[in-house]
């Protein structure tokens, strides 16, 4: 969403009668009598959103934003949906999310496309009766935060990062007879056009041709069932990295898709490709209330020429579940070494080429103030990803499969603690992960044996400043830690026992037995206790 419906501050905003009268209500969009005109090259000259225009004491309160650009007339090509590729395209189905409008399209070969509105609407995720009040007029006045033509450069700066990515053409939607049974709620007004991530994409280049482009939900879903799939996970560093370049706060599970790939074990690893970018180059805290908003929603950070260090946290809040899952074995050297080849990547050159596909009236008004902030940022990446290293370090959590699995804890020398996740078949054990942790960046480590037959071995003298807690989640487990001297300081190690049939063979640890309710400690709960589905 663009703006929580539930947040405290719109419902104080509301309350107001200062505010409530600084919320003017929006142009009404523009008759039938008044549609572009489409010129003989099949092109129209048109703004995305008129109806944010708004006067000096609204701009001060809530934000002068992009309004100006979404006034802005712009000239667009005409999109024909019999002649856009080779044997037209078919509307199938209309979706989106509570506030981007879509229609999909198949191609006569079956291959999947859509038409994502760049104007949105997020008073669809209130209530009814809140829709056309105050309420829902202040959130759809808040649509003028995002760039209206924002996601449509993230595509070539995206190639210049090495990454995958969507390939959206900017297009307007006349009365197009095509649109079948969506024709009027689809007609007159400018949407992106892409690719579909998902399925087989073996002819997209910057979907790396893969046979099998599948969603979140089947991946995580299959990343705890089995360990024979992994995440590139310095692919996706890097593409996190990327997305605090632009600014985008908004990277929850849904806003990605995952490449999948046979790698020669036999295994599969997946690499990302991110999608939806409409929260890029968000530009929030230029107004009196916005502001203060800010300073409470640290996630709505705006897009400057510096990013803000000091809350690289919060502008990471919504991806937070993912990043602690898929780079908790990424050591303080991977973050610094894709941090350093992502900011070579993206070189001034490369940056103005992505800025030259703007359309020419947005490409004045832009580019000058977008190559600026645009550098200014990349010379700022290895500091955040120094940064993010340090606040996924913090407190480790790393899962097993529902397959069975041997952690292997141990000391490591001046204070560390190395931990070895191992596969378990009738073969032997097969080394899968490592990374030794040291109690100057990490306080806590917890191993989830999640399903199956899992052993943990904890070895010799652990240090006591990091507290590390072992569970055991479904299946027989083995528990074990070798005796340390008693005059030792005590390890900060505490086995969290389901007393479902496991063997604990550990000393003097610290023992807690629980009772597992339906959403603790599995496979299935910890996609569910993490939000990863």
């Amino acid at each position: 969403m663009l703006l929580s419906p539930s947040a405290s501050w719109l419902a104080a905003g509301v309350s107001s009668g200062l505010l409530l009268a600084s919320c003017q209500a929006p142009a009404q969009p523009q008759p039938a009598t008044q549609r572009p005109v489409i010129s003989p090259d099949s092109t129209v000259q048109v703004a995305a959103g008129p109806q944010y225009d708004r006067g000096a004491v609204h701009r001060f309160f809530w934000g002068t934003h992009y309004r100006a650009l979404w006034g802005l007339p712009v000239t667009v090509p005409v999109f024909n949906l019999r002649t856009a590729i080779p044997g037209g395209l078919t509307p199938v189905r209309e979706g989106g999310s509570f506030q981007t409008k879509n229609l999909r399209l198949v191609d006569r070969n079956g291959v999947q496309y859509v038409l994502r509105s760049v104007d949105k609407d997020a008073t669809k995720a209130l209530p009814e009766g809140l829709q056309d009040g105050p309420i829902g007029r202040l959130m759809k006045d808040q649509t003028s935060v995002i760039h209206p033509y924002g996601a449509y450069i993230v595509a070539p700066l995206a190639e210049a990062a090495g990454l995958y990515h969507t390939n959206p053409r900017l297009v307007y939607i006349a009365d197009d007879p095509a649109l079948g049974e969506f024709r009027e709620a689809f007609g007159h007004a400018l949407y992106l056009f892409e690719e579909r991530p998902e399925g087989d994409q073996r002819a997209v280049r910057s979907f790396g041709n893969s046979a099998a482009v599948e969603s979140s939900r089947k991946v995580f879903t299959n990343l705890v069932a089995s360990s024979r799939f992994r995440v590139d996970a310095r692919q996706y560093l890097r593409s996190r990295l990327f997305d605090m370049w632009l600014g985008d706060w908004s990277r929850r599970e849904d806003q990605w898709r995952w490449a999948s790939f046979a790698a020669p074990d036999g295994s599969t690893v997946y690499r990302a490709i991110p999608r939806d970018r409409d929260h890029a180059f968000f530009k929030f805290d230029d107004g009196l209330l916005t502001h203060m908003i800010g300073w409470v929603k640290s996630n709505y950070q705006s897009f400057h020429e510096n990013i803000r260090l000091a809350d690289v946290e919060g502008l990471n809040r919504a991806a937070r579940p993912m990043d602690k899952s898929l780079l908790a074995y990424l050591s303080r050297e991977d973050f610094r070494q894709v941090a350093d080849s992502l900011r070579n990547s993206l070189t001034d050159a490369a940056i103005a080429r992505a800025l030259a596909v703007w359309p020419r009236e947005v490409e004045q008004v832009s580019t000058a103030d977008f190559s600026r902030k645009l550098s200014s940022r990349r010379e700022q990446l290895p500091a955040v990803a120094e940064k993010f290293y340090q606040l996924l370090a913090r407190d480790i959590e790393l899962p097993g499969t529902d397959e069975a699995e041997r952690f292997v804890v141990e000391p490591a020398g001046n204070g560390q603690v190395r931990v070895q996740l191992f596969r378990l078949s009738p073969q032997g054990a097969t080394l899968l992960q490592q990374r030794t942790f040291s109690p100057t960046e990490t306080r806590s480590i917890k191993l989830f044996g999640l399903g199956g037959n899992d052993a943990f071995e904890l070895r010799g003298e652990l240090n006591p400043r990091l507290e590390i807690g072992v569970y055991d989640g479904a299946g027989q487990d083995l528990i074990e830690a070798a005796p340390v001297p008693l005059k030792r300081p005590r390890s900060r190690v505490t086995v969290h026992d389901s007393g479902d049939g496991n063997t604990l063979r550990i000393g003097k640890l610290a023992l807690d037995k629980y009772q597992p309710r339906a959403e603790e400690f599995d496979a299935a709960g910890w996609l569910l206790r993490h939000r990863l589905f």
